[in-house]
């Protein structure tokens, strides 16, 4: 890659737009690591049990395949920052209201359930608005300096949750919550977006919401992604939620030991979009988009098999690595690909498929790991993978070094006869694009 390649992070903070979104989520994001602390310590102490806190997670992802195909009809349709502010204020006033309802359980998870439906809207918005902001060229590195963000805030501010909740009990965690979506609110509502393209038939709301599924199957490129993403979702799900049994079980550590490997995990992830960035700014590489899924099964098998506790810490760290950077240029590609006018509903569709795929491996694999045992949930989790990265690679469009290129005069035969829902193929140029 020339120097002329590199689009770096500092080139893109210098958008005054980009700033101000990096600026409303990363400050979001440390109320969420507050609060995801401070909940779980509530409900563990209001029920006593594990059953308790799954029921907090429960509580988190039904709203996602509850009202996905909703929120990516209201992205598409209605402002995006208007969205994410009404978004941050909803969640504002729920983290507000939790320390007064939180010695009733049931209010609880009715808050947990708000605050996630608050994200179902704001995650899509988020994601769809960001290719108007930055080129096309500074995606990889805007989504890495986004991504990076949120890990740094995560392991930099979980101990100091944890010491807060210990100190000052959870109330103060939900007041600190609800004036971070406060400072986004604000943020974000001095943020201005292009006009959007007028929305396409069909025009009614329902047609709208039914259409969002459809779009992830009508499109080849899109179907490939979600097979793969589905896969990827039934093996992570479950090894994700068992690791504190693997660290337990199989490798015969304790407490401090599962507290590496987490690090292991969350170093990683802060490294690779790092990495990532300064490697390449085309968001279309095939390997950068199925490669990671190939390493993360490769990591799994040797979790599976592994019982020194350095091998599975690196193991993990690598683990991170490609999780980071694969979310980065998944999100990336979808951004570059999908026109503005469906773009949330294929977002939103995309966190519905996901985390369909992820309650599912969660059930599943808990029953797999008390019949067959912990390393055969690592063993099947990597070989889905392995099966996800393999199928990505040989289902790309062509054989190339990437998919294809939107701009004028270089589609391909089959670029041109494919539907249009997926190539964004404007033929500006950057300087017409700043215009």
């Amino acid at each position: 890659m020339t120097a002329a390649d590199h689009v770096g992070f500092r080139s893109i903070a210098r958008k005054a737009g980009y700033r101000r979104l990096f600026a409303a989520q990363t400050v979001s994001r440390w109320g969420d690591t507050v609060n995801t602390v401070a909940l779980v310590v509530l409900v563990f102490r209001l029920t006593g049990s594990g059953l308790g806190v799954s029921g907090v997670v429960i509580a988190e992802i039904l709203p996602v395949l509850l009202l996905a195909p909703i929120a990516g009809a209201v992205v598409d349709r209605l402002p995006r920052v208007r969205v994410m502010v009404a978004a941050d204020l909803a969640r504002m006033v729920l983290a507000a209201a939790l320390p007064l309802v939180d010695r009733n359980l049931v209010a609880v998870f009715a808050v947990a359930f708000g605050l996630s439906a608050g994200a179902v809207f704001f995650n899509p918005a988020s994601a769809s608005a960001l290719p108007s902001i930055v080129d096309e060229d500074e995606l990889v590195a805007a989504n890495s300096g986004l991504w990076s963000a949120a890990v740094v805030s995560q392991i930099a501010l979980a101990p100091a949750a944890g010491a807060l909740v210990a100190v000052w009990g959870p109330g103060q965690a939900f007041w600190i919550n609800a004036a971070t979506f406060a400072v986004s609110a604000l943020t974000l509502s001095r943020l201005r977006l292009p006009h959007p393209p007028a929305p396409v038939t069909p025009a009614s709301w329902t047609a709208r919401v039914l259409e969002g599924p459809r779009l992830l199957l009508r499109d080849r490129l899109l179907r490939l992604v979600a097979s793969v993403q589905l896969l990827a979702a039934l093996s992570a799900g479950a090894t994700s939620a068992l690791l504190v049994v693997l660290a337990e079980r199989h490798l015969g550590t304790g407490p401090g030991g599962f507290g590496l490997l987490l690090g292991a995990i969350g170093v990683g992830a802060a490294l690779g979009p790092v990495v990532l960035a300064r490697l390449t700014a085309n968001p279309r590489q095939p390997m950068l988009v199925f490669g990671p899924y190939l390493l993360r099964g490769l990591v799994d098998l040797v979790l599976a098999t592994t019982r020194a506790l350095p091998i599975a810490v690196i193991a993990l760290a690598l683990y991170g690595v490609s999780t980071s950077t694969g979310m980065v240029t998944y999100n990336s590609l979808l951004q570059a690909e999908v026109p503005d006018q469906t773009r949330g509903r294929v977002f939103a569709g995309f966190d519905m498929l996901w985390q369909t795929g992820r309650l599912a491996s969660i059930a599943l694999g808990g029953v797999a790991a008390d019949a067959l045992g912990i390393s055969a949930v690592y063993l099947l989790g990597g070989l889905l993978l392995l099966a996800a990265g393999i199928i990505g690679l040989i289902g790309r469009p062509n054989q190339g070094g990437d998919w294809f290129s939107c701009r004028a005069g270089s589609r391909s035969r089959w670029e041109r006869t494919r539907p249009a829902v997926v190539c964004r193929r404007s033929g500006r140029s950057r300087r017409a694009r700043r215009r």
